[in-house]
């Protein structure tokens, strides 16, 4: 593929000329906001009005892609498997583990990769294919970043096996040749076709000897009469030595061999044996490592990395990973133009193979256009123990700080916020307090989402954002008048004045309508009911009720009468008790023993004590009614009395 360029985008903000107008902004997590001050720059004036709007200009705009967000979910999963891997298992057998988990993120980015262009090539929508096309650039230079820190950080290969390694990145990033073989052997003759050279070129600049000794026996096939430069051809191709790192060679041995095959290369292209065909002699001058030769064929090497990787084959196969940075400024600076600066992925790829961990973080920090990367990668080197020396960072490690960065951005989405939190958990030092500012700004649209938010914060013991958002939900489900919804997140915030604000709804919605509603959530409060003397009055007359309904009489009439003797019912409800009393006093049995019947009536005397005097502010219907329900309780409580004072004193014989 192509060389891509990670530049970060610039934004252009409309109506604002950034070089004669002064800009201010405000950096939030998922954006800016940028505005146009009063304030003049030096020695210039402001050309034309000035522009008075606010611009939101959004710098992570990767969180709004369908498909991207893939790429979070999954990653999100290993990170979590990571941050599980035990500290106190020896490194050689943690080593395997972060190998597989590089692989993994790999993959994740791959597939993700591999999506972006399947649409890209699909969709009819230029711009979008142009905006998913440049997704794909930007994860190409991801995964290619990545996969080379793996090889010589996390994997750390030894010189012999490190060259293997180089080898196998350059050939799964770089795989035109693969699709032009393919051209190639589709056609009838393959031999003829234009780029069949250029096929048996790049396998060999790849070290892909199998490959290419079948392309040339297709050649040697039709030129029997030169099957003596094509057979010792294939015979370099095949006795190329290979390092093996599970087999008994020493590296020395290895050395010992090679250079033999390299000396023999070099005999054949001083005696002239493939001087009359140039393709094979150009293939001979690449196994001897000749340099002019691999620059002559630049366009097949496409990249200053390829370039290293080849040349390093076929001179130095046991390069050791102190010796890479050498060759590597080396080959860059041959292979690119001097006149031109390097692009930012070639810096960043420069200072991996420097060894240069923080110098690689740092470029990526500042070219790639969102977190994601640098995040993860550096939590995984920092499981590795790779970023002892560089642990420190505007305040916290460097690890933590770019997570809290990353976990931020995610914050400002609407459903990946979720993700978030397990990062700021695995944040020792701030995570916490990220996540508590954060977390009230989730907007609680739903209940089912605010129950979500809400068990985060149970889960973590975060009793003040628990209070805040039950208070939040038990606001808004009283302004809807769905009092049971109201009252259960008030008892969960252990609210007891809106608690008390939400009983007293209750027992005017009662009063008005002779029912109560939401009987479940009444019937099972259970020790939530000592929250408030009003919501304990609202339980214990809703067990009034359903005693009286089970026609647990003798019951029903001791709790009616306790709840106004031991002051817990409103005095303001007494009339509405004494009227529910009104069926007991007039039941054939007697309820109310003489005692009780005294409280009732002291109870019913208090009430009415104040009230001797017409009150103007009722009208006349009302104050009758009144008076009418005070005579009816005083008759009944009379009668009740005396029922109960011949009861009392009758001697049962």
């Amino acid at each position: 593929m192509e060389e891509v360029d990670v530049e970060p985008t610039i934004t252009f903000i409309p109506g604002v000329n950034s070089q004669q107008n002064h800009l201010g902004f405000v950096w939030g997590p998922g954006d800016i906001l940028v505005y146009e001050t009063s304030h003049k720059a030096a020695g210039k004036q402001p050309l034309g009005p000035s522009c008075q709007d606010v611009q939101v200009v959004r710098k992570d705009e990767d969180i709004y892609s369908p498909i991207l967000r893939k790429l979070f979910n999954e990653s999100h999963h290993i990170f979590v498997g990571l941050q599980n891997i035990r500290d106190d298992l020896p490194s050689k057998n943690k080593k395997p583990q972060f190998v597989s988990i590089s692989k993994n993120y790999r993959s994740v980015i791959r597939a993700c990769m591999e999506e972006l262009q399947q649409i890209a090539v699909s969709t009819r929508d230029l711009a979008l294919a142009a905006q998913y096309g440049n997704q794909v650039s930007i994860l190409l230079a991801v995964e290619l970043i990545w996969n080379l820190c793996e090889v010589l950080f996390i994997d750390a290969a030894p010189a012999g096996s490190l060259l293997l390694h180089l080898l196998d990145w350059v050939r799964l990033h770089k795989a035109e040749v693969d699709e032009k073989a393919r051209d190639v052997l589709r056609c009838e003759s393959p031999t003829r076709h234009q780029f069949f050279w250029d096929v048996v070129i790049s396998f060999v600049l790849q070290g892909r000897m199998e490959e290419a000794r079948s392309m040339l026996a297709k050649q040697a096939a039709l030129q029997p009469a030169a099957q003596t430069m094509f057979k010792r051809m294939d015979n370099l191709l095949l006795k190329m030595p290979i390092y093996n790192p599970s087999s008994t060679q020493t590296l020395t041995e290895f050395e010992v061999k090679w250079r033999q095959w390299h000396e023999e290369c070099d005999a054949c292209l001083q005696d002239s044996s493939f001087a009359s065909n140039p393709h094979l002699e150009t293939i001979c001058k690449i196994l001897v490592g000749d340099d002019d030769t691999l620059l002559e064929h630049k366009e097949l090497l496409s990249t200053w990395y390829h370039y290293v990787v080849t040349r390093l084959l076929y001179t130095h196969p046991t390069v050791k990973p102190i010796d890479l940075h050498y060759y590597a400024q080396m080959c860059m600076d041959r292979f690119l133009d001097s006149r031109s600066p390097p692009e930012p992925l070639d810096s960043i790829l420069l200072a991996a193979f420097e060894f240069d961990l923080h110098q690689v973080i740092k470029d990526c920090s500042i070219a790639l256009n969102n977190w994601w990367f640098v995040a993860h990668l550096t939590d995984l080197l920092d499981h590795c123990k790779l970023l002892q020396s560089h642990n420190l960072h505007f305040g916290s490690n460097l690890r933590e700080f770019l997570l809290l960065e990353y976990a931020s951005g995610l914050f400002t989405h609407h459903s990946l916020w979720q993700l978030a939190v397990d990062y700021f958990d695995h944040c020792q030092g701030f995570g916490r307090v990220y996540l508590e500012l954060l977390i009230e700004r989730v907007p609680l649209d739903t209940e089912r989402k605010a129950l979500k938010v809400l068990r985060i914060c149970e889960k973590r013991q975060m009793n003040e954002q628990v209070r805040s958002i039950c208070k939040i939900m038990a606001k808004r489900a009283l302004r809807n008048n769905r009092l049971g919804s109201a009252l259960s997140w008030s008892i969960r915030a252990k609210d007891a004045a809106f608690a008390t604000l939400i009983s007293e709804r209750f027992l005017q919605d009662y009063c008005s309508r002779g029912t109560f509603s939401d009987l479940d959530l009444i019937d099972n409060l259970g020790p939530a009911m000592l929250l408030s003397d009003r919501l304990t009055f609202l339980g214990k007359y809703r067990e009034f009720h359903r005693l009286y309904g089970e026609k647990r009489f003798t019951e029903a009439a001791k709790l009616l009468l306790s709840l106004m003797t031991a002051k817990i019912a409103p005095q303001s409800f007494w009339m509405t008790l004494l009227i529910d009393a009104l069926p007991l006093l007039e039941q054939k049995e007697v309820i109310f023993s003489v005692d009780q019947t005294h409280e009732l009536m002291f109870c019913l005397e208090e009430l009415t004590s104040g009230k001797a005097q017409p009150n103007p502010d009722r009208p006349m219907q009302e104050e009758d009614l009144e008076t009418t329900k005070i005579e009816l309780l005083r008759l009944a409580l009379a009668r009740n009395l005396a029922m109960a004072i011949v009861k009392e004193g009758t001697v049962e014989v």
